[in-house]
């Protein structure tokens, strides 16, 4: 399945607390949980005012399900094409 970076503007989310992280991933997960389609939460990096996730999924429209189910906003949504790190310059 392809991968997904989403982008979700999130005035002060640098400046959320545990508790307020744990909500949303209570939140995302019981979104998840009511999907009747595959779909995998990697991970999220919060960033300034930004959260950006990394979401295994069929299909865009099904990562944006996720977000309305969720109530999450959605500022940009791009498939992973490919994936390097400092090891790839050893080809």
């Amino acid at each position: 399945m392809p991968k997904y970076l989403i982008e979700r503007d999130v005035p002060g989310a640098s400046r959320l607390t545990a508790e307020e992280l744990q909500n949303i991933a209570v939140t995302s997960n019981r979104a998840l949980a009511e999907m009747d389609e595959p779909y995998h939460w990697l991970q999220t990096y919060v960033a300034g005012d930004k959260l950006y996730c990394v979401h295994i999924a069929p299909d865009e429209a099904t990562v944006r399900e996720h977000a309305q189910r969720g109530g999450f906003p959605v500022a940009m949504i791009k498939e992973v094409k490919a994936i390097i790190d400092p090891t790839t310059a050893d080809s």
